[in-house]
């Protein structure tokens, strides 16, 4: 399911503008399906409930513009565009482009006015303080410590001050002294987030089934 990142073309030609050193999921229906079954029958609505609780620390507002790094499918950005209504304006980014594609088409659907664009988290394709608020859901340990320093920084420079920056994901259980970090830990995020420069940085658990670490949450606003 999982791949290394390399140069991409969607069915229309399109390309990932720049590589990621990432890892890239690309599976478009397969993986709403799959996220779908996994869902319902092992992890009891707790997905869904990742994506509720990460738009309730958010406090959207009405009129808001979010940017949602690592959209997938777009499941996340299509909440957050009922929320911040008509007069607000979602981005959805993504390496991957079947992820993009499917992401447009559910958005269309709903007759949604979402921007679902091909882009990677170390090259965030904005100017500076676009954002009143950037979303991250499950993708930050897909990501190595360099890379996750290079996305926060990216990530504060696209965020207005003032703006609100919320980020969930798996936790790893705690490792023992004697073993390396492994690739992907995400125990050391909020440190991150803090040196990126953002203030206020607060974090908050959820048990998650089958998952012995669980899932943490980071919130934190720029200065």
């Amino acid at each position: 399911m999982h791949s290394f990142a390399r140069h991409q073309h969607s069915k229309s030609g399109e390309a990932s503008p720049k590589a990621t050193k990432g890892l890239i999921l690309n599976d478009g229906l397969r993986y709403d399906l799959f996220g779908w079954f996994c869902d319902t029958f092992l992890f009891r609505g707790k997905l869904r409930e990742i994506r509720q609780r990460t738009a309730n620390l958010a406090r959207l507002q009405p009129g808001e513009k979010v940017l949602d790094v690592g959209c997938g499918t777009g499941t996340l950005a299509i909440e957050v565009q009922q929320r911040v209504g008509a007069a607000g304006h979602v981005v959805g980014i993504d390496p991957g482009t079947q992820q993009i594609a499917r992401a447009r088409y559910k958005a269309a659907r709903r007759n949604l006015p979402i921007d679902f664009q091909i882009g990677v988290i170390e090259h965030l394709p904005f100017p500076d303080q676009t954002f009143d608020v950037v979303l991250s859901t499950i993708m930050m340990h897909h990501l190595g410590d360099g890379l996750k320093r290079q996305g926060l920084a990216e990530i504060s420079r696209v965020l207005k001050p003032g703006g609100r920056l919320v980020i969930a994901d798996f936790k790893r259980p705690e490792e023992r002294p004697s073993q390396p970090a492994r690739f992907g830990s995400v125990r050391d995020l909020p440190g991150f987030v803090n040196e990126a420069g953002f203030l206020q940085v607060e974090t908050e658990d959820m048990p998650f089934p089958r998952f012995e670490g669980g899932v943490g949450f980071v919130r934190a606003g720029k200065g």
